[in-house]
């Protein structure tokens, strides 16, 4: 005797899911800047009040160098406001306004490595660390808004 068996048919729904364009690795960077760029500021700051006690400043130079510093500061927060959003937004806009405003920070650095009232061998080593991590930073960007562009463009 047969019987007979009644299988209910199982639906399967294909849901389209985005695949996440988000960077790790950029974002890896942007915490790493993060942590490096705290130390960047307290040594160079350091460095000032140091070379201000040994060393005669010109008039005016001081300031200069202390005030370039402040608004380094003020540019790296921005900065890697506006590339956190970016990357975990996925939008492009944010990215791109940080790699301009790494171009800026990358010219403070070039400043303090090359510039500035008096430079030791501490501010060449700590300002190229910097430049490196602007560099590999922008690159990361440009493939994260390649990325975007190319799925939302």
């Amino acid at each position: 005797m047969l019987e007979d068996h009644h299988v209910g048919k199982m639906v399967l729904m294909k849901v389209n899911s985005a695949a996440v364009l988000s960077s790790v690795p950029l974002q890896m960077v942007y915490y790493f800047n993060i942590f490096y760029y705290i130390f960047y500021f307290i040594v160079t700051f350091l460095m000032i009040i140091y070379k201000s006690r040994v060393f005669s400043f010109p008039d005016g130079n001081l300031a200069f160098d202390l005030v370039l510093l402040i608004l380094m500061g003020i540019l790296e927060v921005t900065k890697l406001y506006h590339g956190f959003k970016g990357n975990l937004t996925e939008e492009a806009v944010p990215v791109v306004t940080n790699m301009v405003l790494t171009i800026g920070s990358m010219l403070l650095s070039l400043y303090y490595l090359l510039w500035q009232t008096y430079v030791l061998k501490a501010d060449v080593i700590i300002n190229a660390i910097l430049l490196v991590i602007y560099g590999l930073e922008e690159v990361l960007d440009i493939i994260a808004v390649s990325s975007f562009a190319r799925i939302y463009m």
